[in-house]
């Protein structure tokens, strides 16, 4: 491990290495989301309930294992650091599981492969994206979070686009089999290059007690707890279209898996070309209200794809909305670690994924009974546009989470405990 420099700029280069973890995760969910529903639907002919159901149980592991595995790494002290071990050890047999998805035959092998992992992605993520408040200030996040993101969107445009191409040429296997092959060299590109600081920014050893939300002042607390549920409905709206989006492109588009993937991967694009000037426009004008620009513009433009469905307008009025995901999607974690100071990044990053996560666990089963009930499965776009809105409200009583505000620190013991 290395000591960590105290600097007013931001370390691109660190900054890009250390996403890969990121790169990694992006690209494996994004061919998760985008092919696995069709394929349960294919093959074993489920009903839009159960694959929703089937597709919360990552959300249902990551509620409990990701919070669980934040603290820990906050707590580990290894020669390679806090994170990285978790990434190391579980990302590989990730890649493997993932690969053996498409040729399981029977619904017991199939769910013992997804459960098993989704467990071991639930373990790594919070690690990984806990790397990148580790290693930068406060201040600079949002710029850190938008280069993050720009990586592990790239991640996300090679899995749909790359994805679709892939399922053109070898059907389901083939882009199971190449995103297995890169998360692989995702985390090469970590032990090669990724050193943790030896003094990183969240540096201090705390309890249990101090990691809480009861430690903290009572007005900030109120304001994390609103932003909390925000991100909640927003990733409930955003969950709506990542789960069902291809299964709409099939049965209202005519068209199949790989043309979804291909109609995604132009967000995707549009994502990362906006990552960047999201996070520079969320430090000039603030967090919270490039969030609620974003959550406007983007319920706004899903407005006609549910009047029109067509899958040209579609296609362009989804490369709009990734410029508006993005202002949303870059500046809210940097909310969250802004608020937990410090010494509680990887317990507050749990935070973050309780909730998002649960969003995520209750939209699958939910629209999915919701679409078996209606017919039709436009009702995603209604279904996300309320999440929108309801998040949009919440966000008008967040006061906390900019570069400038204040945040308070836990009660720290010398002895660690």
């Amino acid at each position: 491990m290395e000591n960590l420099p105290n600097k007013d700029k931001l370390n691109i280069k660190a900054t890009v290495l250390l996403s890969f973890g990121f790169f990694g995760s992006s690209l494996i969910w994004q061919v998760y989301s985008n092919f696995v529903p069709p394929l349960l639907e294919a093959r074993f002919g489920f009903t839009t309930f159960v694959i929703g159901l089937i597709m919360a149980i990552d959300s249902f592991l990551g509620v409990i294992i990701q919070p669980l595995f934040g603290r820990l790494s906050d707590k580990t002290r290894t020669r390679i650091g806090r994170r990285l071990p978790y990434l190391f050890v579980c990302m590989p047999l990730c890649a493997i599981l993932f690969i053996l998805i498409p040729h399981m035959p029977s619904i017991p092998t199939m769910m013992i492969v997804i459960i098993v992992f989704t467990f071991l992605m639930g373990v790594w993520r919070t690690p990984a994206v806990s790397l990148m408040p580790d290693m930068t200030p406060g201040h600079l996040q949002s710029q850190a979070n938008g280069i993050v993101n720009l990586v592990g969107a790239v991640g996300a445009i090679i899995a749909l686009g790359g994805g679709g191409l892939m399922y053109s040429i070898g059907g389901y296997p083939l882009p199971f089999f190449i995103a297995g092959l890169l998360l692989l060299a995702a985390m090469g590109v970590l032990i090669l290059f990724v050193r943790e600081p030896k003094t990183p920014y969240a540096k201090t050893n705390i309890s249990d007690k101090n990691m809480s939300i009861r430690n903290m002042e009572a007005k900030e607390r109120k304001s994390f707890i609103f932003l909390l549920c925000a991100i909640f409905f927003w990733f409930a709206g955003f969950n709506a279209i990542d789960t069902f989006f291809s299964l709409y492109v099939i049965h209202v588009l005519d068209g199949n898996a790989g043309q979804a993937g291909m109609m995604l991967s132009l967000f995707a694009a549009f994502l990362v070309v906006f990552s960047i000037p999201a996070g520079i426009i969320g430090a000039k004008i603030g967090r919270r209200k490039t969030i609620i620009i974003g959550l406007c513009g983007i319920s706004i433009l899903f407005v006609p794809m549910l009047l029109f469905p067509n899958a040209a307008l579609t296609t362009i009025l989804l490369m709009a909305a990734g410029i508006f995901w993005a202002c949303v999607n870059i500046n809210s974690l940097p909310m969250v670690t802004r608020i937990s100071g410090p010494l509680r990044i990887g317990a507050f990053i749990g935070y973050y994924y309780l909730f998002s996560f649960s969003a995520q666990i209750i939209t699958p089963p939910l629209l999915g009974l919701i679409r078996d009930i209606v017919g039709y499965y436009e009702v995603l776009f209604i279904y996300a546009i309320i999440g929108f809105a309801i998040s949009i409200v919440l966000m008008l009583f967040v006061r906390h989470g900019e570069i400038n505000s204040e945040h308070t620190e836990p009660i720290v013991n010398n002895n660690g405990d």
